[in-house]
């Protein structure tokens, strides 16, 4: 992304980990079950969120003074942080830079830089090997000034366009709340509507053997997001499997719903799904569709009048978890099919112009990713702020601190001293003086 040949004469490049010490965290990272919800210490880890719980080990925090750069397995998370922590979870990595940079500077470039994901710990070798342009110090602050300048009004803009997305979800519930909970007809029983309500199958029908790449797919909750089945070629079985297993294959008009974890999370099958297999975390519903119109009965599962019900009555200690009882005993008032169909036709009315809406604000964060990466690239080419020649030349500044990291090393080479030895009572002992 960054083009080194078309730096400013007065910058110079070094490899990442030159300006960057990488910190150990051997023997000092904490397990997640080890996490408090509150305590002396912030736990940091590899989660969207800043700070994942708090400790009150001191011997756990980790070593050198703040800022820092935190990496997690993964090379999009990245944080900085301006504070004492301990680190939490497997994965995460921390980086100190050398305290005559800018440390912010760093942390900006590393969404410039393009890392390749290769899988843990990999691309984090990768990284502080990693060729990176060098400004002069003066012109690294004037750099980060502007860029959080610039990033402030980015970030209110996209916090804005979140907002609306938000609200978005909240009118789509709005109106099925509308469709659903004023309704004074018949009420029935889910199972009672049902020719089937069905849990997938048994992981002892389903092994390791099974899964092969690019067959029939497989639908377990993480493959659906906002009412679409979004498919994983690595979670496909054979026809043959398939085929094997008849009481799990899905078809047209069916309703996926997972059965674990978020209540309500459920997917309308259409031609395209007809004949895929529902996975051992899901269920699905096929109503009799006389009575029972399949997309009314899907936007009635997704309303949360399904997911509060679903949510109380739902077992499980840890983990949200539906049973056939659970899902057949759902009430659900039906009026005529013809004003199921009808019903229908309104929610979708008003949805259609959620999402026109929706496409908007997602194309709008898009410009906004891409404006980001622009400056981005701009102020580590030397574009975004001027050049002053009276600047000390970065590369100077780079070989004062390759001579002082020299320097640091051959001390760490001196013989330690030897230990005294000290008499104490009844035996001797050797004591560090």
């Amino acid at each position: 992304m960054i083009d080194l040949n078309n730096i400013p004469p007065n910058w110079t490049t070094a490899k990442l980990g030159e300006v960057c010490d990488n910190i150990s965290l051997n023997g000092i990272k904490i397990k997640q079950k080890q996490y408090l919800s509150s305590g002396k210490f912030p736990v940091i880890d590899q989660g969207q969120t800043l700070i994942g719980g708090y400790h009150n080990e001191d011997k756990f925090l980790v070593t050198g003074e703040p800022p820092f750069i935190v990496f997690g397995d993964h090379t999009k998370v990245k944080k900085y942080v301006n504070f004492k922590f301990i680190a939490g979870a497997d994965g995460i990595k921390v980086l100190k830079p050398h305290s005559v940079f800018n440390p912010k500077f760093f942390y900006y470039l590393l969404f410039a830089v393009k890392i390749p994901d290769r899988g843990y710990a990999r691309h984090f070798q990768f990284l502080v090997k990693e060729e990176i342009p060098l400004p002069p110090l003066p012109e690294q602050h004037r750099i980060v000034s502007k860029l959080e300048e610039l990033f402030t009004e980015l970030d209110k803009g996209i916090e804005q366009l979140q907002t609306a997305q938000q609200q978005l979800k909240v009118y789509r519930q709005a109106v099925l709340k509308w469709a659903f909970e004023a309704d004074t007809h018949k009420e029935y029983l889910l199972k009672d509507v049902s020719v089937k309500i069905q849990i997938g199958p048994f992981g002892t029908q389903l092994h390791k053997e099974d899964y092969i790449e690019c067959g029939i797919p497989l639908i377990n909750p993480m493959h659906i997001e906002n009412g679409k089945i979004v498919t994983d070629n690595s979670y496909t079985i054979s026809k043959e499997k398939r085929d094997s297993l008849p009481n799990y294959i899905l078809q047209e008009g069916d309703i996926l719903l997972g059965r674990r974890g978020e209540m309500g999370r459920c997917a309308l099958i259409g031609d395209k799904e007809n004949g895929w297999f529902c996975g051992t975390g899901s269920l699905f519903v096929r109503p009799q569709k006389e009575i029972l119109n399949s997309t009314y009965l899907y936007y009635f599962l997704s309303s949360d009048i399904t997911k509060i019900y679903l949510q109380e009555n739902a077992g499980g200690t840890t983990m949200a978890n539906l049973n056939l009882k659970i899902v057949g005993n759902v009430p659900i008032r039906l009026p005529n099919i013809f004003e199921q169909i009808q019903v229908v036709h309104e929610i979708e009315s008003r949805h259609s112009v959620c999402d026109k809406i929706e496409e908007t604000i997602a194309d709008s964060l898009q410009q906004a990713e891409a404006l980001r990466l622009s400056i981005l690239k701009k102020a580590f080419e030397g574009k975004l702020v001027p050049q002053d020649p009276n600047d000390e030349p970065a590369q100077k500044l780079l070989e004062r601190i390759r001579d002082l990291r020299q320097a640091q090393g051959k001390q760490g080479k001196a013989k330690p001293e030897k230990k005294e030895k000290v008499k104490a009572p009844k035996k001797k002992a050797l004591v560090n003086g």
